[in-house]
């Protein structure tokens, strides 16, 4: 592993975050990762928590919160601060929480509401600096069918 993840921007236009979210932690998890989901409000980590019980009747994703006994041991661990406390391979950013620190981390995703403007200049502004960095890059969107291509 280098010293530098891969970023992805996903382009939220015609999912929520609830649809959306659920299906990139499976796939984290079948690659053998672990996540981490770092949101600067207690009350989005709430309503992902409850997602994640309840996003599919025959099934839920394994997770905890990073201020709730053996946080270490959480495949999918949701925090406010980003602390890496279950060594993930995957890092999530959602409602424009801060990057942070991302090494340790293989992948960060930066998921956004494109149809939310404030957020649309959030996420850009952040491509531009990141870009400054040269950091690795990519822009995924979903198409008209709902799913993903990268587009940049």
């Amino acid at each position: 592993m280098s010293g530098k993840p891969e970023i992805w921007f996903y382009h939220l236009e015609r999912s929520t975050l609830d649809q959306v979210l659920p299906t990139l932690l499976e796939k984290t998890l079948e690659r053998g990762w672990r996540a981490l989901i770092k949101s600067a409000h207690s009350h989005r980590l709430d309503a992902i928590d409850e997602t994640l019980w309840t996003f599919r009747d025959e099934s839920f994703l394994p997770h905890g919160r990073a201020d709730q006994p053996h946080a270490d041991r959480q495949p999918v661990l949701l925090s406010e601060t980003g602390e890496n406390l279950n060594a993930a391979q995957a890092l999530f950013i959602v409602d424009d929480a801060e990057l942070g620190a991302t090494e340790g981390f293989e992948r960060c995703f930066i998921i956004f509401d494109g149809r939310d403007e404030t957020a649309l200049q959030h996420a850009r502004g952040r491509w531009k600096a990141l870009k400054e960095q040269a950091a690795a890059l990519s822009y995924w969107r979903q198409t008209d069918e709902g799913r993903w291509e990268k587009a940049a």
